[in-house]
């Protein structure tokens, strides 16, 4: 059993998710040029940044924690790894566990607990800045967050497990087809942009600003690893959206059309938001998701309740 869950992550919480997560850079990378009238990238341009970062020597400043400081990178990527697994195991075989979705929605905490430890532990005082306005940002987009994912759980008879959802969506439906779900979806779609730090909530990062913020002082392996974790969480996210609302993904036939119309569709709205506002300051952005953002979550949920 433990060989099967290492090969599963290592194969599909890992490899797979590295490539589908890179392959979507790209593809938000090339839309963003065609939009400001620039050719873009190739391809493969993803994978050389992460090899090309990989082989560069790694800095560390003086008088930080090391052992903090190094460790940062690597508890967002294990974090990803492992989500990725979870929905994989429940897409293909529904080999889930009870209680899983919680489980997920904890394990996506930790990339931001990963950045908000690197930038506090480089002592500079751009990344310092950078990781506070993480944690404000964390505070703010969470509720809404759980409140949404809690949709689908109601709309499924209080189900605890992903393949659970799944099922129910297989017999009834997608969750997004009712209004509830809807809402519910619409607010996850806004919480994963600020999950992924993307404009408009990027300011954590804001290099216009800070310089890339909780970044700066990382390079060579470290800032690879912060690159990939979110390329990886690129994927992920709305690979976990589609799970919770849309049916998740599926490989039969006409159905694997369906599936990748599904996944670009998320990566190409999340693509148009970044591309069409600008940033808002960080008090904007509790203001906006513990006002109308919660406001909607929390209606999404009294009609998931009313079975609407």
């Amino acid at each position: 059993m433990t060989g099967f869950f290492l090969l599963d992550l290592l194969l599909f919480g890992v490899v797979i998710t590295a490539v589908a997560g890179m392959a979507a850079s790209w593809v938000d990378r090339k839309v963003t040029a065609r939009v400001q009238y620039r050719v873009g990238p190739p391809p493969l341009q993803p994978f050389t940044d992460i090899v090309k970062l990989m082989g560069k020597e790694t800095l560390v400043p003086a008088g930080v924690s090391r052992a903090a400081f190094l460790s940062a990178p690597l508890l967002g990527f294990c974090a990803v790894a492992a989500v990725s697994t979870v929905l994989w195991v429940n897409q293909l075989s529904s080999g889930g566990f009870a209680g899983d979705w919680i489980v997920v929605l904890y394990l996506l905490t930790i990339p931001s607990m990963g950045i908000i430890m690197g930038g506090f532990a480089s002592k500079n005082p751009y990344a310092s800045l950078g990781s506070s306005r993480e944690m404000k940002l964390v505070m703010a987009y969470e509720l809404p967050f759980v409140l949404a994912i809690l949709v689908p759980v109601i709309q499924s008879g209080f189900a605890m497990r992903l393949g659970d959802i799944l099922a129910d969506q297989a017999a009834y439906g997608a969750m997004a087809s009712s209004l509830s779900g809807a809402i519910a979806l619409a607010v996850a779609i806004l919480c994963m942009q600020a999950k992924l730090a993307l404009v408009p909530f990027d300011a954590p990062e804001a290099e216009t600003e800070l310089a890339g913020g909780v970044f700066i002082e990382y390079s060579g392996a470290p800032l690879a690893v912060f690159k990939l974790t979110k390329n990886m969480l690129l994927f992920v996210l709305p690979f976990f959206l589609s799970v919770m609302f849309l049916g998740g993904f599926r490989f039969d036939g006409i159905e694997i059309l369906w599936t990748v119309l599904k996944f670009v569709g998320l990566v190409a709205l999340v693509t148009v938001i970044r591309n069409t506002n600008p940033r808002v300051r960080i008090d904007q952005a509790l203001r906006f998701f513990w006002g109308p953002v919660t406001i909607a979550a929390a209606a999404a949920v009294v009609l998931a309740f009313l079975g609407l």
